[in-house]
């Protein structure tokens, strides 16, 4: 009777031994399940930090882009503004220059080289003294004649006949005081006939010089209607 009761606390004791061992087994399984669900969950919490890091670094970048366009473009603007603004005063002093062109003539010793040779065709307005440099100008026609005078020495002219204003140099200057060139100048007026009042001629104006036809203009007044040949 005691052996079979001593053999039931026995497997009774094992009983409670294996369901203690499983017990603890399946507390050891859940405590590895649980750390490998605390694993992944930080795995996946350094993946999301590390995607949150790559989207910060992208959106830095992409901001650090966009300021470097705009500087670049902002650059590009400031400076075809400057170039733009260097254009128009050039331009500003280019018209100021030409609106402030005067011409000063005075006399020379006769006898200088005189290679250059500008021609225009002219009328002159008859009884009308017209001040070319600083000799004056009238003509008049009478009876298929022209009478010319030029600084009061008069003479008469036919058609071809040529009359010439003695040598002078012009002194061209802009802005006041700024000189830009001097010539000496002679004219010779070849007579071609007159019409409506108005005498015709063919007028050669050499120089010692090679001067720009705007320059060159300032030497005729307005009421002499000058047209290059």
């Amino acid at each position: 009777m005691t052996d079979i009761s001593t053999q039931d606390d026995e497997q009774a004791r094992e009983r409670k031994l294996a369901q203690e061992q499983g017990k603890k087994k399946e507390q050891d399984e859940q405590r590895e399940r649980e750390r490998e669900q605390e694993k992944g969950k930080k795995k996946e919490q350094d993946e999301q930090r590390e995607r949150e890091r790559e989207q910060e670094k992208g959106r830095k970048k992409g901001l650090e882009e966009e300021r470097g366009r705009e500087q670049k473009k902002g650059g590009t603007g400031m400076g075809l503004t400057i170039v733009i603004a260097l254009i128009v005063i050039a331009l500003l002093v280019v018209v100021v220059a030409y609106m402030t062109l005067s011409v000063s003539v005075t006399d020379v010793t006769p006898g200088n080289v005189l290679p250059y040779t500008t021609m225009y065709s002219v009328t002159f307005p008859e009884g009308q003294a017209i001040a070319i440099g600083n000799s004056h100008v009238s003509v008049l026609s009478y009876q298929g004649e022209l009478i010319t005078d030029i600084d009061g020495d008069r003479q008469k002219l036919i058609n071809g006949q040529t009359r010439t204003i003695a040598e002078r140099r012009a002194t061209v200057n802009s802005l006041g005081s700024i000189r830009l060139t001097d010539t000496i100048f002679k004219i010779d007026l070849t007579y071609k006939g007159d019409r409506d009042n108005q005498a015709y001629f063919d007028m050669a104006v050499h120089t010692s010089k090679q001067i720009p036809d705007m320059l060159l203009q300032k030497l005729i007044p307005r009421e002499i209607d000058a047209r290059p040949m």
